[in-house]
Protein backbone atom coordinates (compact mmCIF):
# COMPACT_ATOMS: atom_id res chain seq x y z
CA UNK A 1 0.00 0.00 0.00
CA UNK A 2 1.50 3.31 -1.02
CA UNK A 3 1.09 6.39 0.88
CA UNK A 4 0.93 9.54 -1.33
CA UNK A 5 2.35 12.60 -0.82
CA UNK A 6 -0.23 16.23 -0.19
CA UNK A 7 -0.60 18.43 -2.93
CA UNK A 8 0.90 21.26 -1.29
CA UNK A 9 4.37 18.77 -0.35
CA UNK A 10 4.51 18.04 -4.11
CA UNK A 11 3.96 21.94 -4.95
CA UNK A 12 6.39 22.55 -2.52
CA UNK A 13 9.10 20.54 -3.79
CA UNK A 14 8.04 21.57 -7.47
CA UNK A 15 8.71 25.06 -6.42
CA UNK A 16 11.92 24.33 -4.37
CA UNK A 17 13.19 22.15 -7.50
CA UNK A 18 12.53 25.52 -10.04
CA UNK A 19 14.20 27.69 -7.92
CA UNK A 20 17.50 25.95 -7.21
CA UNK A 21 17.48 25.47 -11.32
CA UNK A 22 16.86 29.04 -11.71
CA UNK A 23 19.67 29.62 -8.73
CA UNK A 24 22.21 27.83 -10.39
CA UNK A 25 21.58 29.16 -13.69
CA UNK A 26 22.02 32.62 -12.73
CA UNK A 27 25.14 31.50 -10.68
CA UNK A 28 26.69 29.85 -13.84
CA UNK A 29 25.72 33.26 -15.80
CA UNK A 30 27.43 35.22 -13.45
CA UNK A 31 30.50 33.31 -13.34
CA UNK A 32 30.49 33.13 -17.25
CA UNK A 33 29.98 36.89 -17.72
CA UNK A 34 33.13 37.15 -15.02
CA UNK A 35 35.14 34.69 -16.66
CA UNK A 36 34.66 37.13 -19.95
CA UNK A 37 34.86 40.47 -18.36
CA UNK A 38 37.54 39.70 -16.54
CA UNK A 39 40.06 41.29 -18.69
CA UNK A 40 38.61 44.41 -18.74
CA UNK A 41 37.79 44.59 -14.88
CA UNK A 42 40.75 46.72 -13.69
CA UNK A 43 40.45 49.35 -17.11
CA UNK A 44 36.17 49.51 -16.59
CA UNK A 45 36.80 49.89 -12.53
CA UNK A 46 39.30 52.94 -13.15
CA UNK A 47 37.38 54.40 -15.77
CA UNK A 48 34.71 54.83 -13.54
CA UNK A 49 36.42 56.15 -10.79
CA UNK A 50 38.28 58.48 -13.50
CA UNK A 51 34.26 59.76 -14.98
CA UNK A 52 33.27 60.20 -11.08
CA UNK A 53 35.99 62.31 -10.23
CA UNK A 54 35.64 64.39 -13.62
CA UNK A 55 32.04 64.47 -13.44
CA UNK A 56 31.92 67.92 -11.73
CA UNK A 57 34.05 69.86 -13.91
CA UNK A 58 32.06 67.84 -16.97
CA UNK A 59 29.01 69.11 -15.67
CA UNK A 60 30.43 73.03 -15.59
CA UNK A 61 31.70 72.14 -19.17
CA UNK A 62 28.77 71.10 -20.46
CA UNK A 63 26.95 74.17 -19.39
CA UNK A 64 29.71 76.85 -20.87
CA UNK A 65 29.23 74.39 -23.92
CA UNK A 66 25.59 75.29 -23.92
CA UNK A 67 24.46 71.47 -23.40
CA UNK A 68 26.65 69.74 -25.88
CA UNK A 69 27.80 66.79 -24.18
CA UNK A 70 29.46 64.70 -26.07
CA UNK A 71 31.90 67.44 -26.91
CA UNK A 72 32.68 68.33 -23.50
CA UNK A 73 33.12 64.38 -22.68
CA UNK A 74 35.88 64.58 -25.47
CA UNK A 75 37.19 67.65 -24.31
CA UNK A 76 37.81 66.06 -21.01
CA UNK A 77 39.49 63.25 -22.64
CA UNK A 78 41.62 64.93 -24.47
CA UNK A 79 42.50 67.16 -21.38
CA UNK A 80 42.88 64.44 -19.03
CA UNK A 81 45.14 62.62 -21.90
CA UNK A 82 47.52 64.92 -21.72
CA UNK A 83 47.76 65.69 -18.38
CA UNK A 84 48.77 61.81 -18.51
CA UNK A 85 50.75 61.22 -21.48
CA UNK A 86 52.95 65.22 -21.29
CA UNK A 87 54.70 64.34 -18.23
CA UNK A 88 55.69 60.47 -18.96
CA UNK A 89 57.29 61.99 -22.60
CA UNK A 90 59.28 64.81 -20.54
CA UNK A 91 60.21 62.22 -18.18
CA UNK A 92 61.15 59.59 -20.45
CA UNK A 93 62.86 62.28 -22.48
CA UNK A 94 64.92 63.16 -19.42
CA UNK A 95 65.64 59.01 -18.43
CA UNK A 96 66.43 58.29 -22.34
CA UNK A 97 68.72 61.30 -22.57
CA UNK A 98 70.51 60.48 -18.83
CA UNK A 99 71.11 56.98 -20.20
CA UNK A 100 72.81 58.37 -23.03
CA UNK A 101 74.97 60.87 -21.60
CA UNK A 102 75.91 57.91 -18.97
CA UNK A 103 76.74 55.77 -21.65
CA UNK A 104 78.57 57.62 -24.02
CA UNK A 105 80.66 59.15 -21.17
CA UNK A 106 81.97 55.71 -19.69
CA UNK A 107 83.02 55.14 -23.81
CA UNK A 108 85.25 58.25 -23.70
CA UNK A 109 86.30 57.37 -19.91
CA UNK A 110 85.14 60.91 -19.14
CA UNK A 111 82.40 59.63 -16.32
CA UNK A 112 83.52 61.04 -13.03
CA UNK A 113 82.31 60.15 -9.99
CA UNK A 114 83.21 62.60 -6.63
CA UNK A 115 84.90 61.04 -3.88
CA UNK A 116 82.53 59.61 -1.01
CA UNK A 117 82.48 61.97 1.66
CA UNK A 118 84.37 61.59 5.10
CA UNK A 119 80.87 61.34 7.27
CA UNK A 120 79.39 57.90 5.56
CA UNK A 121 82.01 55.80 6.95
CA UNK A 122 80.75 56.26 10.39
CA UNK A 123 76.96 55.41 8.86
CA UNK A 124 75.83 52.48 10.80
CA UNK A 125 75.71 48.70 8.96
CA UNK A 126 76.30 50.70 5.43
CA UNK A 127 78.78 52.65 5.80
CA UNK A 128 81.76 51.04 5.38
CA UNK A 129 80.69 48.93 2.30
CA UNK A 130 79.16 51.84 0.71
CA UNK A 131 82.30 53.43 1.40
CA UNK A 132 84.23 50.77 -0.32
CA UNK A 133 81.90 50.75 -3.12
CA UNK A 134 81.32 54.90 -3.86
CA UNK A 135 85.57 54.92 -3.38
CA UNK A 136 86.33 52.26 -6.28
CA UNK A 137 83.52 54.02 -8.58
CA UNK A 138 85.47 57.41 -7.95
CA UNK A 139 89.05 56.10 -8.34
CA UNK A 140 87.94 53.99 -11.54
CA UNK A 141 84.31 53.75 -13.41
CA UNK A 142 85.51 51.26 -15.67
CA UNK A 143 87.07 49.19 -12.91
CA UNK A 144 84.06 49.51 -10.68
CA UNK A 145 81.93 48.13 -13.69
CA UNK A 146 84.01 45.13 -14.52
CA UNK A 147 83.97 44.11 -10.74
CA UNK A 148 80.17 44.36 -10.14
CA UNK A 149 79.46 42.92 -13.66
CA UNK A 150 77.63 39.91 -12.87
CA UNK A 151 75.77 41.50 -10.22
CA UNK A 152 74.57 44.13 -12.66
CA UNK A 153 73.66 41.59 -15.58
CA UNK A 154 71.27 40.24 -12.68
CA UNK A 155 69.83 43.51 -12.03
CA UNK A 156 69.20 44.38 -15.84
CA UNK A 157 66.00 42.07 -16.67
CA UNK A 158 64.69 43.38 -13.83
CA UNK A 159 64.83 46.52 -15.10
CA UNK A 160 63.99 45.90 -18.35
CA UNK A 161 60.69 44.12 -16.35
CA UNK A 162 60.00 47.19 -14.08
CA UNK A 163 60.24 49.44 -17.37
CA UNK A 164 58.18 47.38 -19.51
CA UNK A 165 55.58 47.30 -16.59
CA UNK A 166 55.22 50.67 -16.58
CA UNK A 167 54.90 51.10 -20.03
CA UNK A 168 52.01 48.51 -19.67
CA UNK A 169 50.88 50.64 -16.67
CA UNK A 170 51.03 53.82 -18.99
CA UNK A 171 48.58 52.31 -21.75
CA UNK A 172 46.10 51.10 -19.08
CA UNK A 173 45.77 54.38 -17.72
CA UNK A 174 45.01 55.87 -21.35
CA UNK A 175 42.75 53.15 -21.80
CA UNK A 176 40.63 53.80 -18.78
CA UNK A 177 40.87 57.54 -19.79
CA UNK A 178 38.91 56.52 -22.90
CA UNK A 179 36.43 54.41 -20.91
CA UNK A 180 36.17 57.25 -18.84
CA UNK A 181 35.33 59.36 -21.79
CA UNK A 182 32.87 57.06 -23.22
CA UNK A 183 31.13 57.32 -19.59
CA UNK A 184 30.85 60.78 -19.59
CA UNK A 185 29.30 60.80 -22.94
CA UNK A 186 26.61 58.51 -21.90
CA UNK A 187 26.23 60.01 -18.42
CA UNK A 188 22.77 60.66 -18.57
CA UNK A 189 22.05 56.92 -18.83
CA UNK A 190 24.36 55.66 -16.47
CA UNK A 191 23.12 58.03 -14.03
CA UNK A 192 19.86 57.01 -14.61
CA UNK A 193 21.22 53.30 -14.20
CA UNK A 194 23.36 53.98 -10.70
CA UNK A 195 20.27 55.59 -9.47
CA UNK A 196 17.99 52.83 -9.84
CA UNK A 197 20.57 50.78 -8.31
CA UNK A 198 21.08 52.46 -5.33
CA UNK A 199 17.13 52.73 -5.21
CA UNK A 200 16.92 48.92 -5.17
CA UNK A 201 19.45 48.39 -2.86
CA UNK A 202 19.03 50.43 -0.32
CA UNK A 203 14.73 52.05 -0.85
CA UNK A 204 14.70 55.38 0.59
CA UNK A 205 17.97 55.98 1.22
CA UNK A 206 18.95 55.16 -2.02
CA UNK A 207 19.84 59.00 -3.41
CA UNK A 208 21.58 59.63 0.03
CA UNK A 209 23.54 56.48 -0.54
CA UNK A 210 24.38 57.56 -4.37
CA UNK A 211 25.37 61.16 -3.37
CA UNK A 212 28.14 59.35 -0.60
CA UNK A 213 29.59 57.32 -2.86
CA UNK A 214 29.83 59.91 -5.68
CA UNK A 215 30.73 61.91 -3.27
CA UNK A 216 33.52 60.10 -1.46
CA UNK A 217 34.97 58.80 -4.40
CA UNK A 218 36.11 62.47 -5.98
CA UNK A 219 37.12 63.32 -2.31
CA UNK A 220 39.84 60.08 -1.90
CA UNK A 221 40.68 60.33 -5.53
CA UNK A 222 41.83 64.15 -5.05
CA UNK A 223 43.25 63.68 -1.97
CA UNK A 224 45.54 60.80 -2.68
CA UNK A 225 45.78 60.97 -6.80
CA UNK A 226 45.59 64.22 -6.72
CA UNK A 227 48.06 65.21 -4.09
CA UNK A 228 50.46 62.31 -4.90
CA UNK A 229 50.26 64.16 -8.81
CA UNK A 230 50.68 67.62 -7.53
CA UNK A 231 53.30 66.55 -5.12
CA UNK A 232 55.14 64.66 -8.03
CA UNK A 233 54.89 67.95 -10.27
CA UNK A 234 56.74 70.10 -8.01
CA UNK A 235 59.10 67.11 -6.51
CA UNK A 236 60.03 66.76 -10.52
CA UNK A 237 60.79 70.66 -10.99
CA UNK A 238 62.94 70.01 -8.48
CA UNK A 239 64.86 67.06 -9.66
CA UNK A 240 64.99 68.95 -13.18
CA UNK A 241 66.23 71.86 -11.83
CA UNK A 242 68.59 70.88 -9.77
CA UNK A 243 70.17 68.80 -12.34
CA UNK A 244 69.66 65.76 -10.19
CA UNK A 245 70.76 62.24 -12.29
CA UNK A 246 68.39 60.26 -13.63
CA UNK A 247 65.85 63.00 -12.70
CA UNK A 248 62.76 61.29 -14.74
CA UNK A 249 63.40 58.03 -12.54
CA UNK A 250 63.37 59.63 -9.27
CA UNK A 251 59.95 61.41 -9.86
CA UNK A 252 58.41 57.66 -11.05
CA UNK A 253 59.71 56.25 -7.91
CA UNK A 254 58.20 59.48 -6.39
CA UNK A 255 55.26 59.07 -7.60
CA UNK A 256 54.17 55.63 -6.81
CA UNK A 257 55.92 56.34 -2.55
CA UNK A 258 53.08 59.44 -2.80
CA UNK A 259 50.56 57.02 -3.56
CA UNK A 260 51.89 54.73 -0.72
CA UNK A 261 51.49 58.17 1.74
CA UNK A 262 56.04 57.83 1.84
CA UNK A 263 56.55 60.31 -0.85
CA UNK A 264 59.33 62.41 1.70
CA UNK A 265 61.19 59.10 2.26
CA UNK A 266 62.07 58.88 -1.87
CA UNK A 267 63.35 62.60 -1.02
CA UNK A 268 66.22 61.77 1.20
CA UNK A 269 68.48 59.66 -0.51
CA UNK A 270 68.16 62.70 -3.49
CA UNK A 271 68.82 65.23 -0.78
CA UNK A 272 71.72 63.29 0.66
CA UNK A 273 73.00 62.99 -2.69
CA UNK A 274 72.85 66.49 -4.14
CA UNK A 275 74.72 67.03 -1.01
CA UNK A 276 77.87 64.84 -2.47
CA UNK A 277 77.69 66.21 -6.36
CA UNK A 278 77.03 69.85 -5.58
CA UNK A 279 77.39 72.96 -3.93
CA UNK A 280 76.85 73.41 -0.18
CA UNK A 281 74.55 76.58 -1.65
CA UNK A 282 72.71 74.47 -4.33
CA UNK A 283 72.28 71.30 -1.87
CA UNK A 284 71.02 73.43 0.84
CA UNK A 285 68.18 75.22 -1.56
CA UNK A 286 67.27 71.77 -3.02
CA UNK A 287 66.81 70.41 0.87
CA UNK A 288 64.86 73.51 1.39
CA UNK A 289 62.44 72.32 -1.85
CA UNK A 290 61.96 68.99 -1.07
CA UNK A 291 60.84 69.93 2.50
CA UNK A 292 58.32 72.03 0.69
CA UNK A 293 57.24 69.21 -1.14
CA UNK A 294 56.75 66.64 1.67
CA UNK A 295 55.21 68.92 3.74
CA UNK A 296 52.17 70.52 1.50
CA UNK A 297 50.68 67.36 1.88
CA UNK A 298 49.31 68.25 5.12
CA UNK A 299 47.95 71.33 3.63
CA UNK A 300 46.38 70.07 0.64
CA UNK A 301 44.53 66.47 1.93
CA UNK A 302 42.30 68.07 4.32
CA UNK A 303 41.43 70.91 1.89
CA UNK A 304 41.24 67.86 -0.88
CA UNK A 305 39.31 65.37 0.76
CA UNK A 306 36.64 67.36 2.06
CA UNK A 307 34.55 67.66 4.95
CA UNK A 308 33.99 64.30 6.58
CA UNK A 309 35.63 62.34 4.13
CA UNK A 310 39.37 60.80 6.76
CA UNK A 311 40.92 57.82 5.52
CA UNK A 312 43.75 56.75 8.10
CA UNK A 313 46.87 56.18 6.24
CA UNK A 314 46.90 52.34 6.82
CA UNK A 315 43.32 52.23 4.91
CA UNK A 316 45.57 53.76 2.26
CA UNK A 317 48.34 51.89 2.43
CA UNK A 318 46.79 48.11 2.45
CA UNK A 319 44.61 49.43 -0.59
CA UNK A 320 47.56 50.20 -2.64
CA UNK A 321 49.62 47.19 -1.66
CA UNK A 322 46.89 44.88 -2.01
CA UNK A 323 45.51 46.37 -5.57
CA UNK A 324 49.38 46.18 -6.34
CA UNK A 325 49.40 42.24 -5.76
CA UNK A 326 46.16 41.74 -7.30
CA UNK A 327 46.20 44.13 -10.35
CA UNK A 328 49.94 45.34 -10.77
CA UNK A 329 50.96 48.87 -10.48
CA UNK A 330 48.29 50.54 -11.97
CA UNK A 331 46.75 48.37 -8.79
CA UNK A 332 48.44 50.54 -6.59
CA UNK A 333 45.81 53.74 -7.81
CA UNK A 334 42.30 51.38 -7.65
CA UNK A 335 43.27 49.93 -4.91
CA UNK A 336 43.64 52.43 -2.82
CA UNK A 337 40.39 54.33 -4.17
CA UNK A 338 38.51 51.21 -3.66
CA UNK A 339 39.43 50.51 -0.44
CA UNK A 340 39.63 54.01 0.90
CA UNK A 341 35.51 54.00 -0.92
CA UNK A 342 34.43 51.25 0.81
CA UNK A 343 35.91 51.93 4.34
CA UNK A 344 34.12 55.52 4.40
CA UNK A 345 30.69 53.90 3.47
CA UNK A 346 31.03 51.25 5.97
CA UNK A 347 31.86 53.75 8.35
CA UNK A 348 28.17 55.26 7.15
CA UNK A 349 26.34 51.92 7.51
CA UNK A 350 27.53 51.14 10.81
CA UNK A 351 26.48 54.80 11.72
CA UNK A 352 23.01 53.96 10.56
CA UNK A 353 22.72 57.61 8.94
CA UNK A 354 23.69 56.76 5.16
CA UNK A 355 25.15 60.07 4.77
Amino acid sequence: MTIEQPAHDKDYLSRALEVSIRVGLLILLLVACFLILRPFLTLTAWGIVVAIAAYPAYRKLQGVLGGRGKLAAVICTVFLLAVLIFPVVLLTKTLVEGIHTLTVRLQNGTLTIPPPPPSIERWPIIGAPLKSVWSLASASSVEALRRFAPQIKTVIPALLSASAGIGVTVLQFVLSILVAGALLANAHGGSAVVRSLANRLFGDKGPEWEELAGSTIRSVTNGILGVALFQSVLASLGFLVAGLPGAGLWATIFLFSAVLQAGALVLIPAVIYMFTIASTAKAVIFLIWCIFVGVIDNVLKPLLLGRGVTIPTVVVFVGAMGGFIAMGIIGLFVGAIVLSVSYKLCLAWLDGSGA
